[in-house]
């Protein structure tokens, strides 16, 4: 306050999103979104989205006659995962955008068309050119053959390294199967999810009958649990931790324990349907209470427990 012996009646918190680190710039893209009347010392401030990579803050205390001068602001980093479908390596038979994949039963025809005057004289489907992985980070598009044969699968295109991320899956209501999990970059590109010890995944099948199953190291663990409307996916990297709940209700479906030695990258399975993805997600809190209950628990992975790779 502007006097000492002034009381504080309230404090007023000022934020905005930005993409700079450091110093917060006194001119930004962006307006200062305000909370006023907060009564206490701390706020919470909840409902955010990390579209944005750092966020900066001040506050101010005020009473009824007068305001005092904000606080230094401060800028702090949002450590959430906001990733896309890698298109540049995706099966020729999945139709990609941004985080939606659909089935496509032309088989990468429209693509041939439009390629086919620079692959004159070769035969099949085109592969993009490929290139040295250990020139570029494990995050880089482009880097790794398309997947083909009957591995119909698009990878996401930011790797985890560390840290905790989540992420929702909706499946179209038509979709007869598909596969929700995460993978090495050096998943084959004839290798389907959960068909080697280099993936993880629970897999959903909707052709002639009905199965849900958790996928590792081609060893399968059925689930006696009903299918959810979305799915979300929980990875603790540095826990060696890859869970899956039921999006809306957050209960548990499935959980695998391991140590994962490279980083890895959502994994996606889809034939004759569609799958949509949200990302940049907050881990909900609900998951982060199950994960603590879970942590040093083996009892709903203990059939597919896994060794380092």
């Amino acid at each position: 306050m502007p006097e000492e012996d002034n009381k504080i009646d309230h404090f007023v918190l000022e934020y905005r999103k930005t993409n700079f680190d450091g110093l917060p710039r006194v001119k930004d893209e962006r307006c200062w979104e305000v909370i006023d009347n907060i009564k206490g010392t701390e706020y919470t401030l909840s409902g955010l989205k990390f579209d944005s990579k750092y966020m900066n803050f001040r506050v101010r205390a005020c009473n009824k006659a007068v305001a005092g001068e904000y606080s230094d602001p401060v800028t702090l980093e949002t450590k959430a995962l906001n990733f896309n479908l890698d298109n540049s390596s995706s099966h020729l038979n999945l139709r990609v955008e941004d985080t939606c994949v659909e089935w496509d039963p032309t088989g990468g025809k429209g693509q041939e068309k439009v390629k086919g005057k620079e692959n004159k004289g070769r035969s099949g489907t085109p592969s993009p050119k490929r290139t040295s992985v250990g020139s570029r980070p494990p995050a880089v598009r482009g880097s790794r053959d398309r997947f083909t044969g009957e591995s119909y699968t698009v990878l996401g295109d930011t790797a985890i390294e560390n840290g905790q991320h989540y992420w929702e899956v909706k499946a179209q209501k038509d979709c007869k199967s598909y596969s929700v999990g995460v993978a090495y970059k050096t998943l084959g590109k004839f290798d389907q999810l959960g068909k080697t010890n280099t993936s993880w995944c629970i897999h959903v099948n909707n052709w002639l009958q009905n199965t849900f199953a958790a996928k590792h190291n081609n060893k399968v663990k059925a689930l006696d649990v009903t299918v959810p409307e979305r799915i979300g996916v929980f990875c603790d990297f540095d826990g060696g931790l890859l869970s899956f709940y039921d999006a809306n209700s957050k209960q548990l479906l499935y959980s695998f324990k391991t140590k994962f030695t490279q980083p890895v990258l959502p994994g996606f399975m889809v034939w004759c349907g569609g799958l949509s993805l949200s990302t940049g997600m907050q881990v909900p809190s609900a998951v982060r209470t199950l994960q603590k209950s879970e942590n040093g628990m083996t009892g709903s992975a203990s059939s597919l427990n896994t060794v380092p790779q």
